[in-house]
């Protein structure tokens, strides 16, 4: 058996482990099972990707899409490792052939989609394989009250049956403590090693806004900080994605659409774009973005509330795979809330809307926090951080609140006195005095809330009905469109004997910026202008080699491994070998193209 350490060293060019790593590999190797959470870009792949070649036989790698399959594959094909995969593009022959290299012991990992467990042709092969290790990638799929719930992996619960001397890993970045526990239950592993490496991801920037001319914002972010750089914006409609790409086009950014509704051929090649690309944006819905492995995403963008915090924390997770610093950019507003609120009433499992219910919550105790954004997320997951980070938005700029018990009596006694049947727009109008048609015809020119709300301007009471909502005084009614009720705590509000507090929310004008140096700056950092410019001449040369292979930039050098030859400029092939990110097969592969261009 292969030594782990030396696999790390010579086949994927890492000097040491990182956190638990080595710990879950020998715990693998021994033969014993275990279940994996660890952040996006923690190194979850090398915990069963070296197992597998140190072990004699084949590692069953399942994985829920086939876009990271054949990332994981390449990259590690790319590495000299014998890998395959396994889903519904291959043909017939190459089916046989993947079978005819099994049969001859030729594979050290085949990564297979988790539909295909109980196909004859998969029983097939493992009743004849020698197993060596089972491993389930993104294992909070098979959680029903995940936010990310995939059918197809309840059935993989039978691999533990058909296989039970076998060890198994279950790997997931995304899992509160009852995921965890049901991922546990359904795979037998509740008396297994649970290492639980943390949630922080300290290279990101977490930054959240309240949504004013959304795609203006949007635009102002990407121009300001990070122009020509890879990034992912996420929409919560196809429509949206559509809009929000064409805007961006149309402000000379590359920007692509990505939805389930485009056809099949077209997100695939809008897929290899961005793949190949380092300076596309991709738009796009939920529908994008488990499957990528790209780690020179800079920035995630979210242009509406996702569904919960697990969803938030692995969509963001797509950014700074590589360390880099990154962004993970929000805005959000009233409306976002009340969509949500309803698309998760029209359920008809009461069960399900409940827990969705308290997911939703809290993520908006997130986004309304005027707290270190960082020390509640990792809260979230159970993860503690003693002191602010001092790299979120809250922690940059500290928030302020303010005593909003006058202003919030001025909301519940308008949603009171107009019957709790009309929404937001309406009950600002009201408060502010205006003469609309919908006031006149019902006559609430006429009612004591009337104009008592003009002191304030309709961001600020957009804000403080957005809270008041956020912090459960007022419900939306699951009829009408977004129609405001007052909830059961709101007549302590009303009655003088409960104060209420709110974040002093800061509003743009169109002429100001939100420009902040530090990702961008940092994450561009060289000691002089030669280095930079042998930086860009050695991507120049990768981009070159992925063409000609027909591959990701990243899967031949991440952007880490050529700012370290840039920096460190190495002048013979065994200087090059002590890079991070260079092994054996790489070093014979792309050395020589590389030493030459820094000799030069």
């Amino acid at each position: 058996m292969k030594a782990p350490i030396e696999i790390l060293k010579n086949v994927f060019g890492y000097p040491s482990f990182r956190d638990s790593q080595e710990k879950i590999v020998n715990t693998v190797i021994s033969g014993e099972s275990c279940l994996v959470i660890m952040p996006t870009g923690g190194g979850k792949s090398l915990c069963f990707q070296i197992p597998a070649i140190a072990i004699d036989g084949l590692a069953i790698v399942f994985s829920p899409l086939i876009a990271l399959m054949q990332d994981q594959v390449e990259t590690l094909c790319q590495a000299g490792v014998k890998a395959a995969y396994w889903n519904s593009t291959l043909n017939l022959d190459e089916v046989r052939d993947i079978e005819k290299r099994v049969a001859f012991n030729d594979l050290d990992l085949l990564y297979v989609a988790p539909e295909r467990i109980n196909t004859s042709s998969f029983q097939s092969l493992i009743s004849k394989a020698k197993i060596s290790l089972i491993a389930i990638d993104e294992a909070h799929c098979m959680a029903q009250w995940g936010h990310d719930f995939r059918p197809d992996y309840l059935n993989l619960s039978e691999i533990r049956n058909k296989l039970p001397h076998v060890p198994l890993i279950a790997l997931t970045a995304t899992a509160d403590s009852d995921t965890r526990k049901e991922i546990q239950q359904r795979l037998q592993l509740e008396k297994s090693p649970l290492f639980l490496s943390g949630f922080d991801r300290p290279n990101i920037e977490y930054r959240i806004q309240v949504k004013q001319n959304a795609k203006s914002q949007l635009l102002n972010f990407i121009e300001k900080e990070y122009p020509n750089s890879t990034g992912i914006v996420y929409c919560l409609s196809r429509k949206k994605v559509e809009a929000t790409a064409s805007f961006l086009q149309g402000h000379g950014i590359k920007a692509l659409p990505y939805h389930a509704g485009l056809a099949a051929d077209i997100r695939e090649k809008n897929q290899r774009l961005f793949l190949q690309d380092n300076s596309i944006v991709m738009v796009a819905t939920i529908a994008f973005g488990m499957g990528i492995d790209k780690p020179d995403v800079r920035y995630v963008a979210h242009m509406d509330l996702p569904k919960s915090i697990e969803a938030y924390y692995q969509e963001t997770g797509r950014a700074g795979r590589d360390g880099l610093p990154s962004t993970a950019w929000m805005i959000y507003s009233l409306a976002d809330v009340v969509m949500m609120r309803q698309m998760i009433e029209s359920g008809s499992n009461l069960s399900f809307q409940s827990i969705e219910k308290q997911k939703l919550n809290s993520l908006l105790a997130l986004a309304e926090t005027s707290e270190c954004r960082r020390k509640v997320l990792l809260k979230y997951f159970g993860d503690e951080l003693s002191e602010n980070c001092n790299n979120c938005d809250t922690c940059h700029t500290p928030v302020t609140q303010f005593d909003a018990t006058l202003e919030a009596q001025k909301v519940l006694s308008a949603v009171s006195r107009t019957g709790q049947r009309f929404g937001s727009g309406h009950l600002i109008d009201l408060l502010m005095g205006k003469e609309t048609d919908k006031i006149v015809s019902n006559g609430h020119q006429y009612l004591p809330t009337y104009g008592v709300g003009k002191d304030r301007n309709k961001n600020q009471w957009n804000s403080i009905i957005r809270q008041l909502v956020s912090l459960g005084f007022l419900n939306i009614s699951a009829e009408g469109f977004g129609s405001l009720t007052l909830a059961e705590n709101s007549g302590g509000v009303l009655n003088g004997k409960n104060k209420v507090f709110l974040r002093q929310d800061v509003f743009q004008s169109k002429k100001e910026t939100s420009f902040r140096l530090s990702s961008k700056e940092k994450s561009n950092v060289f000691d002089s202008d030669n280095t930079r410019e042998l930086f860009e001449k050695l991507k120049e040369t990768r981009m070159s080699l992925a063409k000609t292979q027909k591959v990701p930039p990243y899967v031949i050098f991440h952007d880490s491994t050529l700012r370290e030859l840039a920096h460190c400029k190495p002048k013979s092939l065994a200087e090059m070998e002590d890079v991070s990110g260079i092994g054996k097969s790489k070093l014979k592969k792309y050395g020589s193209t590389f030493l030459k261009i820094i000799s030069n």
